[in-house]
């Protein structure tokens, strides 16, 4: 297709804010609560601050890590109290063990729609012992399992009626899965993990790996190297986008702006606990102290190459290396640990007003040209794409002759009959 890797960048970069909801363990009374109230409280900033996409997660059991265990009902108290942010699934949980795919169908769609058409859609497969044997997932076929169910919540999402499936990892009959969403075909898809697999894919890469420039480039280079030379895209449209991660924590003067960042090596701290090289006792372990005794060891964020923590011109710095590598998308990770509600919102409004305007100047004609470079790419990937064919007859589905809640002999109600309640109910 000859995408140069060279000529990839467009020069803009979006931004997008990005929430475990994260808590220290053991957790005090009320903490919680006060934990959803003040992320709720950051999108409505950014909603009117002007950042591009929030990104709440989905994990399970990670008790200290992330309370984000149900994403779809926070995110719609956030799509109620915003008019403009995209609300970001970052990510769902795809293999059938954790949910259902019509249901996951079903809740992004309805998400979409009660968003007015603001919903992206993020998948993954989870890599966390925790949460894959909680819900009895394989680890050796989560990826089987993933890629199944992706295809088959696009087609659900899409088609009128789903002519049904039987697959390895879930069958199910023919329905129509509805609501259907707002965007057509369906909300944009990503995924967590590697930019050539999201590449191939036709979907965004959600990169939740915390980079510089120049490792920035080789992910960009590898996911749109691959977009124009294999891309079959599980979904019904292309989403050609990466998205590179950034703890963030903004201060004009940099100590402070260091001393703050400090609660966001938490978010490392518990990575590891979870996910490389911890133990965890569910429900008894005490993160803050253990996270407190390590500190010290830990490296230092604030003069990391590959963070965002600091005065304006420290960040627009690395923010500049990102967007010469040709990354689309920033996920701001800036809250974590126990930092001071009032002190983030400062720092996402100082972004906004003295960093945030640089990259997205002229953002429409960026945006028309990036278009105009991928279509032939995009447009050869859609050609390769195996849809999922209807049947020649739609069936019927005959009702089972029974409605629950229409007594009979055998309950032995004496004072209701099942004449009754279908003379309520309108029926004969």
């Amino acid at each position: 297709m000859g995408i140069a890797t060279a000529t990839h960048t467009d020069d803009l970069v979006k931004f997008g804010v990005f929430y475990e909801i994260q808590l220290p363990f053991p957790h005090q009374e009320g903490e919680e609560t006060r934990c959803f109230r003040e992320a709720l409280e950051h999108v409505e900033l950014a909603d009117r601050l002007g950042f591009d996409y929030m990104w709440g997660v989905e994990h399970h059991f990670l008790e200290d890590h992330a309370l984000s265990s149900a994403p779809e009902v926070w995110l719609a108290a956030a799509a109620a109290r915003t008019s403009r942010i995209r609300i970001g699934h970052g990510i769902a949980c795809m293999p059938p063990g954790f949910m259902h795919p019509a249901h996951i169908a079903e809740r992004i769609a309805t998400l979409d729609q009660v968003s007015g058409g603001r919903v992206e859609f993020g998948t993954g497969e989870s890599s966390s012992r925790m949460e894959l044997e909680g819900y009895g997932v394989d680890k050796v076929t989560k990826r089987e399992a993933y890629l199944e169910a992706v295809e088959q919540v696009c087609n659900m999402m899409v088609m009128t009626p789903y002519p049904g499936y039987d697959g390895k990892f879930f069958t199910m009959p023919c329905r129509n899965v509805v609501p259907k969403p707002v965007q057509k075909p369906h909300p944009p898809v990503w995924v967590a993990g590697k930019p050539d697999l999201a590449a191939q894919l036709g979907v965004g890469c959600l990169g939740f790996n915390v980079v510089g420039g120049k490792q920035a480039k080789i992910l960009v280079d590898q996911y749109y190297q691959a977009l124009a030379e294999s891309c079959i895209p599980i979904g019904h449209a292309v989403n050609a986008n990466i998205a590179v991660l950034a703890t963030m924590h903004c201060h004009r003067d940099a100590e402070i702006a260091k001393r703050n960042g400090e609660n966001l090596r938490f978010f490392g701290y518990s990575i590891g606990k979870y996910y490389l090289n911890g133990s965890v006792q569910p429900g008894r372990g005490n993160s803050w102290e253990e996270f407190l005794a390590v500190k010290g060891e830990l490296p230092d964020m604030g003069e990391s190459p590959t963070s965002a923590i600091g005065t304006p011109a420290m960040i627009r710095e690395h923010l500049r290396a990102l967007r010469a590598a040709g990354v689309d998308q920033v996920l701001l990770l800036h809250q974590a640990g126990k930092l001071d509600h009032d002190a983030n919102c400062r720092s996402l409004e100082l972004f906004a007003r003295e960093i945030m305007p640089e990259f997205v100047e002229d953002e429409d004609r960026r945006e028309a040209q990036k278009a105009e470079r991928l279509a032939p790419a995009i447009a050869a990937a859609m050609d390769r794409k195996k849809y999922l064919s209807m049947p020649d007859e739609i069936p019927y589905v005959p009702a089972y002759g029974h409605f629950s809640h229409m007594p009979t002999d055998a309950d032995r109600l004496l004072e209701y009959s099942s004449d009754d309640t279908k003379g309520a109910l309108g029926l004969p």
